[in-house]
């Protein structure tokens, strides 16, 4: 019965590679398996609650659910989506369980059940997801929705303001932060809408000079979005989630319209906000205050809005020199939230800059099969929003990574699937399960997902492209979009 499940039921159709997928399927649960083992080998034997047996458990066991759940729902996905995702999990997981060893109240089994919470949902999406243009259907209430999460922290009771930025919220004694569903949600109203009004923001409205500036009640949904990253920055003081919203909503205009002059308008407006908020906002100026004169005594001695962090980050990271200093060896201790926001200090100082170099090739990887994802799908909605959310990764890391390393200012932001924290872990196993599901559709042979089924004219479609309109994702050939199906 397994064997007829995964096995081909065309020989001209491609192949599924679900075999190739539980083969790196083992060997990222060993990997993950391994790193939570050297965190105390004494240990990973001594009870059958310990770290090493119960992490593995819950790897190996979600990662045999969600190949399961692709060979039923999604058996054309990309096979290397999920196993990059579970190594990077795991390692992430055995770093927080090997700094909880220095920490007076450890967050290791918490994030843990948060592993396998993620892994359920990622499973769950995948399995009710069977088409992803069903997703079009609700653009403006993810619009709606988005809204409403960015909002809920600034309500009374349940907001929670940590370190100076009011992004969070406590329900049942657990704290959430909304805004990590908000770039999902952010993600599907940017590719529903500019999908559909790709032509109109293109070719109507009035031109000034080489500059075509579309009509404004055609971006009135799209200004609202902008409107609420604005909104994150001045009310909630959270300068990295405004950064990835603003990015977010630029990167889109540009996928979907090919117009380098959104490009232009947004660096501009990122020059403009930031110096107005530098000079409006406290926390936005304590945070770049910081950054430039890091070295200043007084400023890394600051109790709140210093640079003790960033510079312990720094140093950690070349502690570890090239080798790093090994598994368990690293003084993560001298930094604040080495678990969370720095914690790919904590990676690059045991790990070294060949770890951490490993570690960000895996990123790069991850990145380049959504975006694969997003040329190999026929449909325009699809193609946005799996470059959107592989955008919001990309943006994400450079933010992280930019921040701890002092190329741009430190914001806060969590790393992908490697932090500590609930909310983003769940956002981001979101955001995998959506890949997995486009990637079925650009790689499933014809008739397995109908894209010829009478619709209407759907402009977000290749098919159906209206003259004069052009876009990045839309200038691919046919033998690339063969190839990818291939591939």
């Amino acid at each position: 019965m397994v064997s007829s499940l995964f096995s081909r039921r065309d020989p001209n159709a491609p192949k599924s590679r679900r075999f190739i997928e539980i083969v790196l399927l083992v060997l990222a649960v060993g990997i993950s398996s391994g790193a939570l083992y050297l965190r105390n080998p004494e240990e990973a034997f001594g009870s059958s609650s310990s770290a090493w047996l119960m992490g593995t458990v819950v790897l190996g066991v979600g990662a045999l659910i969600l190949h399961v759940v692709l060979g039923l729902r999604a058996r054309y996905a990309d096979p290397f989506i999920l196993p990059i995702v579970i190594v990077l999990n795991g390692v992430g997981l055995a770093m927080i369980y090997r700094i909880d060893s220095d920490l007076k109240y450890p967050v290791g089994d918490s994030q843990l059940f948060w592993t396998g919470l993620s892994m359920l949902a990622c499973a769950v999406v995948i399995y009710f997801l069977q088409d992803h243009r069903v997703l079009r259907k609700v653009t403006y209430i993810s619009l709606a929705l988005s809204l409403i999460l960015l909002v809920l922290p600034l309500l009374p009771i349940i907001g929670q303001e940590i370190n100076g930025a009011r992004i969070w919220i406590s329900i049942a004694g657990r704290t959430f932060q909304p805004g990590e569903v908000a770039k999902i949600t952010l993600a599907i109203f940017f590719a529903g809408y500019l999908s559909t009004h790709r032509d109109l923001i293109l070719v109507a409205g009035r031109r000034i000079g080489p500059i075509q500036l579309p009509r404004f009640r055609d971006l009135v949904p799209v200004f609202l979005a902008w409107l609420a990253s604005i909104g994150v920055l001045v009310f909630q003081h959270d300068l990295g989630s405004s950064i990835l919203f603003f990015g977010l909503f630029m990167a889109m205009l540009y996928l979907s319209t090919g117009k380098t002059s959104w490009l232009v308008t947004g660096g501009i407006g990122v020059v403009a906000g930031g110096f107005l908020a530098y000079h409006s906002i406290s926390h936005v100026h304590d945070r770049i205050y910081a950054w430039v004169h890091a070295f200043d005594n007084d400023i890394y001695n600051s109790a709140y809005g210093g640079s003790r962090q960033i510079l312990q980050g720094v140093f950690g990271l070349s502690y570890g020199g090239l080798f790093g200093r090994g598994w368990g060896q690293g003084r993560t201790y001298l930094v604040p939230y080495a678990n969370s926001d720095m914690i790919i200090t904590s990676l690059g100082e045991e790990l070294g800059l060949l770890g951490l170099g490993a570690i960000l090739m895996m990123y790069l990887v991850l990145v380049s099969r959504g975006y694969r994802a997003a040329l190999g799908t026929r449909d325009g909605f699809g193609k946005l929003l799996a470059a959107g959310l592989s955008t919001v990764m990309v943006l994400q890391l450079f933010v992280v990574v930019g921040g701890v390393t002092r190329l741009i200012p430190l914001t806060g932001l969590t790393t992908p699937f490697m932090s500590a924290g609930g909310s983003s872990l769940v956002a981001n196993w979101i955001i995998v399960a959506l890949w997995l599901a486009i990637s079925h559709s650009a790689r499933a042979p014809h008739g397995v997902v109908d894209f010829d089924a009478p619709r209407g004219i759907d402009y977000g479609s290749n098919d159906y492209e209206p003259e004069g309109a052009t876009s990045v994702l839309a200038r691919i050939s046919t033998a690339s979009t063969e190839g990818s199906q291939r591939g």
